[in-house]
């Protein structure tokens, strides 16, 4: 269990992010166009994934641009972005924003997806969503960068994330 914050009270995670060195475990999320978005599909490829709230917060809304903005120009590489939001109101997102260069996923099939990356908020205001993180795993699926953004209304260190990569 991780404690993080939400408006400076603290608030608890289910567990802890996976660690650098390790295998990111198999995740199964929603596509925009409901069908599966596996972390198999993602094999070969370098990932960020990007997990967060809401894409009804402007932090997250903040954190998708940037990252589609970030990832455009890097070959073999692809941003997946998860949270509890209905595919229907990501790919109304990403459409009316122009958002072309990350996949977004719904955890709204998926209740493991969160608990399989100690992201689970587990009390607090956002009970039931995900804490605001980033895991970077490179072609092999083992994890280059992990961080749990200490407060959930705070942007992740988008410069670490994309320095994983490399």
């Amino acid at each position: 269990m991780a404690q993080i914050s939400l408006g400076g009270n603290p608030v608890n995670t289910n567990g802890d992010l996976p660690a650098v060195g390790d295998r990111a475990p198999h995740f199964e999320l929603t596509a925009v166009d409901l069908s599966p978005l596996n972390s198999s599909d993602l094999a070969g490829q370098r990932v960020v994934l990007s997990i967060f709230p809401s894409l009804d917060t402007a932090t997250c809304q903040a954190g998708v641009r940037a990252f589609n903005e970030r990832v455009s120009s890097l070959e073999n590489t692809v941003v997946v972005c998860a949270s509890a939001d209905l595919p229907f109101a990501a790919k109304r997102f990403c459409g009316a924003e122009n958002i072309e260069n990350v996949l977004t996923g719904s955890t709204f099939k998926s209740p493991d997806f969160a608990r399989d990356y100690g992201v689970a908020l587990v009390d607090g205001k956002l009970e039931g969503l995900c804490a605001r993180s980033v895991v970077v795993f490179d072609e092999q699926g083992i994890v280059t960068h992990s961080q749990l953004v200490p407060e959930i209304g705070s942007e992740p260190d988008y410069d670490a994330a994309i320095a994983a990569l490399s």
